[in-house]
Parts: C-alpha cells; sequence; structure tokens
C-alpha cells in the first residue's frame, strides 16, 4: 500500500533521524537520490546542461548538492539563487567546488531545470521572482525535476493556489506527501520517484493510502468462492437503477455488478430497462427479493427517492448514485457508499463546482462527515473517505474513462463487492474504485472506449491481479 503524509508526521519523523545520524546525512542522502534521478532522466550526466533554482533553506541544499553530484559526473550545471543572501552556504559552496557557477537569469539553452525553490514547509504559490523564473524554465520546454514536492503547491491539502512548477518528474525523500497523490496538485507532480532516506518505522499513520495489486489481490482473495459455496452466500446485489428516459444507466450499472464477484444480480425497476437486461444478462433475476446491498439511482429520474427509501428500509448496505443523491437522508441508518462526482457534491453540499475540484480531499471528507457515510468521488485520482477522516486515492484510471455511462459501471462495481460480505464501504470503494480504473486502462489500450467496454474487461482485471489463469486445458 502507498501511503502518503501531512508535512507535519514528515517532519517529526525527519527530526527523530537526525538525532541519530550524523549532520548532513539526510541532506546528502537527498541528494545522491535527486542526482541519480536526474542523471536517469537524461540518460547520463557528461555534457549535460542543468539549471538549478534554489530558494533558501534545505530545499535549495538538496538541489545545490545534488548541482554538484553532477557536476562532478560532467555535468555543466548553473545555479539561479532565488534569495542569494539566504542560500543554503554549504550547498553553494560544494556546487562551486564542483565546477558549478552562479548565473542571474534563466539561461536561452539547458537540457533539463531542478526545481529547488520551496520545500514541504512553503506556502501555496510563489512569489514574484520565482514565477518569472518558472515561467522562463516553461518557455525552453525542458525537463523540470522538482525537489521534494513542486513548488508553490498546498503540500497537505493538494490544492494549487497562484504560480507553481508544473515537473516532469518529483523526486521526494522519505515518504510521500498528500499533495503527491491527490489532485490537483498531483497533477503539477507528473511522475513520482521516492528517495528511501531511512524514515521507516518513525512514520506515523498516514493521512491517505493508495491501493496496490497486492492490496487489491488481498481484498478480492476473501471474495473467491470455495468449494462450498453457492450463489446465495457468494452474496446478491441488488440493482434499481435506470427509467424510461437513461434505460442504458441501468443496464450499465447491472453491467458492472455482473462482473462475477458476487453470487447473483436482482434487478428492480422500469419494464424497458428490465427488457434490456433481460436480453444482455439472462443470467439477471427480477423483481422484488432478498439482497445483501443495494445500488440506487444511476439513470434513476423520478423513481430514485423512492428506490433510495426502499433500499434503506431493507436494512443492508446500500450504493448510492446519480439521482439517487439528490435525496440523502440526513444521516444514513445503513452502511452506505456515495459515489458523486465534483458537479454531484458541489450541488449536494451546496458550492460552487469549482472549488469541489479545486479542492477535493477537503470536501470529500466534508461530506462523509456530514452524511456519516463513506464517500467515492469519481474524478481523474478518484478519492473515497470515510466518516472517520481515512482516505484512499486511485490513480488507475485512463483519461478515456471519462465518458458516459462510466459511473454506471463502477455503482454496479461497487454493490459487487459490498454485496460479498467481506468488505466494508471504504474498502468496497477503494477495491472498485482500482478495478474500474484497471479495466477502463486494459480496454481502452491507449485509445478510445465507451463504458461496456469497461464492465467487460472487469473480470479479466479481477483473474490478472488474482494470479488466476485465463484458461485451461484441465478440464
Amino acid at each position: 500500500m502507498r501511503s502518503a503524509y501531512t508535512v507535519d508526521a514528515v517532519r517529526t519523523a525527519e527530526q527523530a533521524l537526525m538525532a541519530t545520524v550524523p549532520s548532513g546525512a539526510l541532506m546528502q542522502r537527498a541528494a545522491s537520490g535527486l542526482a541519480a534521478a536526474c542523471a536517469d532522466l537524461l540518460g547520463g550526466g557528461y555534457g549535460r546542461r542543468i539549471l538549478v533554482l534554489a530558494g533558501s533553506g534545505n530545499n535549495g541544499g538538496d538541489a545545490l548538492y545534488a548541482g554538484a553530484l553532477l557536476a562532478r559526473r560532467g555535468a555543466v550545471v548553473s545555479a539561479l539563487l532565488l534569495e542569494p543572501a539566504r542560500a543554503h552556504a554549504e550547498g553553494l559552496a560544494a556546487l562551486r567546488r564542483a565546477g558549478g557557477r552562479v548565473v542571474q537569469q534563466v539561461a536561452p539553452a539547458a537540457d533539463l531545470a531542478i526545481d529547488g525553490i520551496l520545500g514541504i514547509g512553503g506556502t501555496p504559490g510563489l512569489r514574484h521572482e520565482a514565477a518569472a523564473a518558472v515561467a522562463a524554465v516553461s518557455r525552453l520546454r525542458i525537463p523540470v525535476v522538482a525537489v521534494d514536492v513542486p513548488s508553490g503547491i498546498d503540500v497537505d491539502g493538494g490544492g494549487l493556489a497562484g504560480p507553481h512548477v508544473r515537473a516532469d518528474l518529483t523526486v521526494t525523500f522519505g515518504a510521500y506527501k498528500v499533495g503527491l497523490l491527490v489532485d490537483p496538485a498531483a497533477t503539477a507532480a507528473g511522475a513520482v520517484h521516492l528517495v528511501d532516506i531511512g524514515l521507516g518505522a518513525r512514520l506515523p499513520a498516514p493521512a491517505i493510502t493508495a491501493l496496490q495489486p497486492p492490496d487489491v489481490a488481498s481484498y478480492l482473495a476473501a471474495a473467491v468462492p470455495g468449494a462450498a459455496d453457492h450463489k446465495y452466500t457468494r452474496g446478491v446485489v441488488g440493482v434499481a437503477a435506470g427509467s424510461a428516459q437513461y434505460t442504458g444507466a441501468g443496464l450499465l450499472a447491472t453491467a458492472g455488478a455482473a462482473c462475477g464477484l458476487a453470487g447473483m444480480v436482482r434487478f428492480v425497476g422500469d419494464v424497458r430497462v428490465a427488457d434490456l437486461v433481460r436480453i444482455r444478462f439472462p443470467e439477471v433475476v427480477f423483481g422484488a427479493g432478498r439482497v445483501q446491498a443495494w445500488v440506487v439511482g444511476s439513470g434513476g429520474g423520478g423513481g430514485a427517492e423512492q428506490a433510495l427509501r426502499r433500499a434503506v428500509d431493507d436494512e443492508v448496505p446500500v450504493v448510492v448514485d446519480a439521482d439517487a443523491l439528490q435525496h440523502v437522508p440526513h444521516r444514513f441508518s445503513v452502511p452506505a457508499l456515495l459515489t458523486p462526482h465534483a458537479g454531484e457534491l458541489a450541488l449536494m453540499l451546496e458550492v460552487e463546482r469549482a472549488r469541489v475540484e479545486a479542492r477535493p480531499l477537503h470536501f470529500v471528507r466534508a461530506a462523509a462527515r456530514r452524511w456519516g457515510a463513506t464517500v467515492l468521488l469519481k474524478g481523474a485520482r478518484t478519492l473515497v473517505a470515510s466518516p472517520d477522516g481515512a482516505v484512499v486515492v486511485n490513480s488507475t484510471a485512463t483519461p478515456w474513462l471519462g465518458t458516459a455511462g462510466a459511473g454506471d459501471v463502477l455503482a454496479g462495481l461497487c454493490g459487487a463487492l459490498l454485496a460479498t460480505q467481506r468488505l466494508q464501504p471504504l474498502e468496497a470503494g477503494a477495491v472498485a474504485a482500482w478495478l474500474h480504473g484497471g479495466a477502463a486502462t486494459l480496454a481502452s489500450r491507449g485509445g478510445p472506449l465507451v463504458a461496456g467496454d469497461v464492465a467487460a474487461a472487469v473480470p479479466e482485471v479481477i483473474r490478472r491481479v488474482l494470479g488466476l489463469e485465463s484458461g485451461s486445458d484441465d478440464l
């Protein structure tokens, strides 16, 4: 599992470690990892022209020491000091000893820029001088490597306020920071490379986490049927979705639910939707009956409110999507997983959509607290938050997943995982988002796709993550 931490948590861990190692050891470890990453990105260091944007403090020191290491490898290294009087003295001396030089402006040609302007203690946005230097580098159209975090981002909140660095690669030290995994700041970080400087067990519980394949496999293993299992013991997921206006939404939510994780899918809804479901999924059963989880609201139109009320009265976990989100109770009496996109969450919280998109981590947590439910905020990096503040971020998606009906598939998949009765809403939402993004990536093959392609690819992603054979000659 990938874990990310707040600034205070990282600083506390660093201080504890510094008390046990020689002075400057952590900076040397960081600079060595940074220099190696830069050389790898460039395919070597000899003869490369590298510009260091160095601010004051330790972040600038990391960048200057890395510049010195690269200069010793034959790179031509220049340093632009944003605050010359406060530049890291030892790092600057090391750079000069290695043959590096200080410049007064961004050179017209370079192969790589190192952003060492602000560290994790910087406030969002950049001052005028720094912003001007970053703009000049941007005009060069060269790769930018950020030191620890891209300068100017909101490190703890994941937001962007004012000018900031947009990196191709961020080399972060000791631990991932929240803003490197959460949008919109994560977009500014580019690829993220973690350098181990020895923080290890000194770190507290993470602020957010991101599932990796072994984590997903561990959660899914509980849903693998045993020899004695049958369709009822594996769970029945009920789908109350679709309407005369949105027949496809009901079909796609059913497709997500029919991924094979639950033992049976039961559909309740508009007869026109039911006819489509019956043709596409003859194994689905129709009409009221016992289920272990409900999926309601996808394309539900005017019937979504009543469908949600019936689902909650059934006293089983419920996935609340699309039209049903307008009718959520003040507090849920059953385990609930809400699946809004930014516009829907903005409407629920009565704020502007732009505010949600600018601070998704803040608002998904606020919604989870307000309704006492787990909230899955869909986006390029989907966030799943529980009422206690725990958050899981997903980054498996492809931009091609931004297509009509994909959210309906995700809602159905969430319901299937809840119906197995092995996962809590936070876990079910996180695993579903991971599988959903993985299925889209697999189905897309780098190009366009539609929502039905995503649903069809989910079983193959499950097989792959569990390490199951796609086929067997043993009959």
